[in-house]
């Protein structure tokens, strides 16, 4: 447990150190990247599930970002892999509800279940690669004061950023608690339920009062309530943002329209 915790916080840190970087895709601003991240989103998922190979073409798109952002694009497919269980439990109902048969590979039929299935977890599998890119490119607080520039209310993004580093908090709680029980087990690594019960209760009565002495620094130190513009982060829109929406709006749309991918197919013999 103590090593999954550690793990969970050196994760969070790395995708925060990540946004550090001096990349193209750093320089962007974040309402740009937001921008674009909304419009592939919108263009991949209202993609059929029955065109695969269509929805496939979209993962171009983090494929290249991360590249562009000097991102590792396999830590960012590892850790898309963790909506793999949620998406194919939404899924998993097509395989038993549509037995139609789509393709056959020799004596193998492929139903159309099947392939809303893969489909699902693919969407899945890339909205997330997208949300990891535009955070390990932005920051997440960098994100928030994107959204609050596009004219989000200054209480739903600051929310959003207090729920992200509560889980700081929580974690670093979640590791003390760890630490002390190591200390006390005399070396036994089960523990009853009711101990169980007791250790959640600790941690949220600890994680909600190292939140309210947060929130009281917080005010000491002038919080009013909206995300400060801070000058290390504020940027202006330039022309390489409006290439960078207007570029990847257009190639998105585009593949969205016309349907590359089967035009292809139709075209061979």
């Amino acid at each position: 447990m103590k090593n999954r915790l550690q793990y969970a916080l050196y994760a969070l840190d790395a995708l925060e150190n990540s946004a550090r970087a001096a990349t193209p895709l750093h320089r962007l601003d974040a309402r740009s990247k937001l921008l674009t991240t909304v419009v592939f989103l919108t263009t991949m998922l209202s993609v059929p599930l029955a065109q695969l190979s269509e929805i496939l073409l979209y993962a171009l798109f983090p494929l290249l970002t991360a590249s562009m952002g000097g991102l590792r694009y396999d830590t960012i497919f590892r850790r898309s892999l963790y909506v793999v269980p949620f998406a194919a439990l939404i899924g998993m109902f097509n395989i038993f509800c549509d037995r139609e048969p789509a393709l056959r590979l020799g004596a193998l039929v492929v139903s159309e279940g099947w392939i809303a299935f893969l489909a699902i977890l693919l969407r899945g599998l890339l909205s997330v690669q997208a949300l990891l890119v535009l955070i390990g490119s932005t920051g997440f607080f960098g994100l928030c004061r994107g959204l609050q520039r596009l004219g989000v209310p200054h209480l739903f993004t600051v929310q959003l950023l207090f729920v992200y580093r509560y889980l700081y908090v929580l974690l670093d709680e979640a590791l003390r608690l760890s630490w002390a029980r190591e200390a006390r087990s005399f070396g036994r690594r089960a523990l009853p339920l009711p101990v169980w019960g007791t250790l959640v209760a600790q941690l949220l009565v600890r994680t909600c009062d190292r939140a309210e002495r947060i929130h009281r620094a917080m005010l000491a130190r002038g919080f009013t309530g909206r995300l400060p513009d801070c000058g290390s982060m504020r940027t202006r829109w330039g022309r390489a943002d409006t290439l960078f929406l207007a570029g990847w709006s257009a190639a998105l749309l585009l593949a969205r329209l016309t349907g590359p991918v089967e035009t292809l197919t139709r075209l061979l013999p």
